[in-house]
């Protein structure tokens, strides 16, 4: 049995550099509880379809595999340093970052970037580090006393840190995987719109940030 979680710190951290957010959900345990819509500030306004899915509650990689086979690609994992936002979150200057590519039926949908304190993953988060090709919901959503912080909305700013980070990695990897013949169709198209969360366990957080494909935006984010 995990150990008792000690109690999620108030949602106060700022928004990545070169974004705007706030909070779309409160800290809850429950999996499936509705999140209030996203209405971030700054930039233009996500459409009403992309704000579903920037609000919705739970597992990420359950939703995408409504509309087919989800995989995982790690582009990369390991000590590294972190960008503006996350020293202001986490503290410090270099933590334990995966990044990855999310895809439906081989067709990048989700870049995402997970960071934890260093002294995390010789303790509570220790299990990220032998995750592979699983997604992280495996680790995030097996474990009713694992906390979750509000959901935040974000806007990706030109040439932000974020913004230029997400970017090299999607065109260099965004295209078909490794052993799949030719790019996939729409793929090229650079997510504009993200949201992060910090998720809590034995009082160590892990933030993880998601940013979407502009071509999910219309595909329904409830199973019907």
């Amino acid at each position: 049995m995990l150990p008792r979680l000690s109690a999620p710190r108030r949602a106060t951290q700022p928004s990545p550099a070169g974004v705007t957010a706030r909070p779309v959900c409160r800290p809850t345990r429950q999996r499936n509880a509705p999140a209030r819509r996203a209405t971030p500030r700054g930039g233009l306004p996500p459409s009403p379809a992309l704000r579903r899915w920037l609000a919705a509650p739970g597992s990420l990689t359950a939703r995408l595999r409504l509309h087919g086979t989800v995989s995982v690609q790690v582009l990369a994992q390991g000590r590294m340093r972190l960008l503006p936002q996350e020293r202001q979150a986490l503290g410090g200057q270099a933590a334990h970052v995966r990044e990855v590519l999310l895809r439906i039926d081989g067709r990048a949908a989700i870049w995402a970037r997970s960071v934890t304190p260093l002294s995390a993953v010789k303790g509570p988060w220790a299990a990220i580090q032998g995750l592979g090709k699983r997604p992280l919901a495996e680790l995030l959503f097996s474990h009713r006393q694992v906390l979750r912080g509000p959901l935040m909305a974000s806007h990706l700013a030109p040439a932000s840190p974020l913004q230029r980070r997400m970017a090299q990695a999607w065109r260099r990897h965004a295209g078909a995987p490794s052993d799949a013949q030719g790019p996939a169709p729409g793929c090229d198209a650079l997510p504009r719109w993200a949201r992060h969360s910090v998720f809590w366990h034995r009082g160590q957080p892990l933030q993880v940030l998601e940013a979407f494909a502009p071509w999910l935006a219309p595909l329904p984010c409830w199973q019907r």
